[in-house]
């Protein structure tokens, strides 16, 4: 990863989003930057691709934003 702000940036949100997710016991596998958007250098930070995951899992994380 490059020392660019908006990548810091985005990398800190993943981190942040990741963390947040495990404490629900949940993981999607593909979270992670979109590689597009980080190779675009584009004058804002890159995107975070939550990508696939199965139902159940897509259920914890319904019933997790729910019991917000």
């Amino acid at each position: 990863m490059s020392d660019h702000p908006h990548d810091r940036e985005a990398a800190s949100a993943l981190d942040a989003l990741r963390a947040a997710l495990a404490a629900h016991d949940i993981t999607l596998p593909s979270l992670d930057l979109h590689l597009l958007s980080y190779a675009g250098r584009y004058d804002s930070p890159p995107l975070i691709s939550l990508g696939n995951c199965n139902p159940a899992t897509a259920r914890r994380l319904a019933e997790a934003l729910a019991a917000r």
